[in-house]
């Protein structure tokens, strides 16, 4: 029997809405993850929150995707966050904690070329934030604009990743002017600026035992800055002495080991190991996919790019394991210390692993969806 559908109450606008709804969840890219701070330091993670790429950030409980996964639902579990906020115009690149404990500050940067701060203890206790949360932020940066021909301003230019030094005060971005700025966090100032990029940065690292910053770059170069004067002490070229050089060289992603000793540096589809000591490359491997994200986790080094793998690797460049994973493009990877690792990417997907390489759960990130009464703040 066929069925008959009623159209006298029917709305083009929601329609047309909920088909545009539902391509961009598709199409939805986590690109940073980080967990909450923990009272108590190695046991298992809960919160952790995620940059994405309607520019929203969201923390979503473990616990709770542990439990939709054990209810047998066959589809990828959507769990609504514990906290959601309209952080930045353009996507969300970056979160970062500002100090180790429930009274530090939530940080994100993105497109917009803000950097943006909230008391983390504050959007726990919030009742506001669940539901689309107008809670002003406490830190609000804006990276400054060049002047022109005729005093012409340049466009703001983004920040695609942050570091911190919780010891002096101060938050890092990549910018996309080729230019990382230190900021002061007391005083909401720049104190120094970073030049000597030809191309705009994909990330920073702080050496902090140094008093140092690394930066990647588009032009295929690291850096590193000494933050008491400002200068490039050291140029490091991954591709210098590779024999089948990339046709488009860049820095996508730079890792330091607890001892600040070693550096991980993904370039294209290389990952090289490099002792900052003696500024030497004592292994480089090759990838089938582009490097975007990588950290080390005591003396190997665990990587992410543009396949579906979550891939580990000892200091030689030899493989461990791969972990198959469920985004098919996977931008960030970020540890506890109690063993357990997140990665995400496109489609809103985080994927949490175990310390043994079992999968915990997967779940997808809801943005900020139409019809909300959530505001850029």
């Amino acid at each position: 029997m066929a069925t008959t559908m009623d159209c006298r109450n029917w709305d083009e606008d929601i329609y047309r809405d909920s088909i545009l709804l539902d391509r961009e969840s598709q199409c939805r890219t986590v690109f940073r993850t980080a967990f909450a701070p923990n009272p108590n330091h190695n046991s298992y993670p809960d919160l952790i929150v995620a940059a994405i790429s309607d520019g929203s950030i969201a923390s979503f409980s473990i616990s709770s995707c542990l439990e939709l996964s054990s209810a047998g639902n066959s589809l990828m579990p959507v769990p609504e966050p514990s906290w959601l906020v309209q952080g930045h115009e353009g996507p969300a690149y970056d979160v970062k904690f500002y100090g180790n404990h429930e009274d530090s500050l939530l940080l994100s940067c993105g497109d917009d070329g803000r950097i943006r701060g909230w008391k983390w203890k504050e959007m726990l206790e919030s009742k506001e934030s669940a539901q689309g949360g107008v809670s002003k932020p406490v830190l609000d940066l804006v990276n400054p604009q060049k002047k022109g021909p005729w005093g012409a301003l340049s466009p703001i230019p983004e920040n695609n990743c942050m570091a911190v030094n919780y010891q002096t005060g101060s938050i890092f971005a990549a910018s996309g002017d080729s230019c990382a700025y230190c900021w002061d966090v007391e005083k909401n100032e720049i104190k120094m600026v970073f030049k000597g990029h030809s191309d705009y940065l994909h990330c920073i690292v702080a050496r902090n035992s140094h008093n140092q910053v690394i930066t990647g770059s588009e032009d295929g170069t690291a850096r590193i800055w000494d933050c008491r004067s400002g200068k490039c002490i050291q140029i490091i070229d991954p591709q210098k002495d590779k024999k089948l050089k990339e046709l488009f060289p860049y820095v996508s992603c730079i890792a330091l080991d607890a001892s600040e000793s070693w550096m991980a540096c993904g370039s294209g589809r290389s990952l090289s190991v490099w002792n900052l000591s003696a500024c030497e490359c004592v292994s480089r491997i090759t990838t089938v996919a582009a490097i975007q994200d990588a950290l080390f986790d005591d003396n190997q080094v665990l990587a992410v790019g543009a396949e579906p793998l979550l891939c580990r690797f000892d200091l030689n460049g030899e493989i461990i394991s791969q972990i198959p994973c469920a985004p098919q493009s996977l931008f960030s990877i970020s540890a506890h210390p109690s063993g357990v690792t997140a990665v995400a990417g496109y489609g809103g997907i985080v994927d949490i692993v175990s310390q043994f390489g079992s999968h915990l759960c997967t779940f997808q990130c809801r943005g900020v969806q139409k019809g909300l009464p959530m505001q850029l703040i």
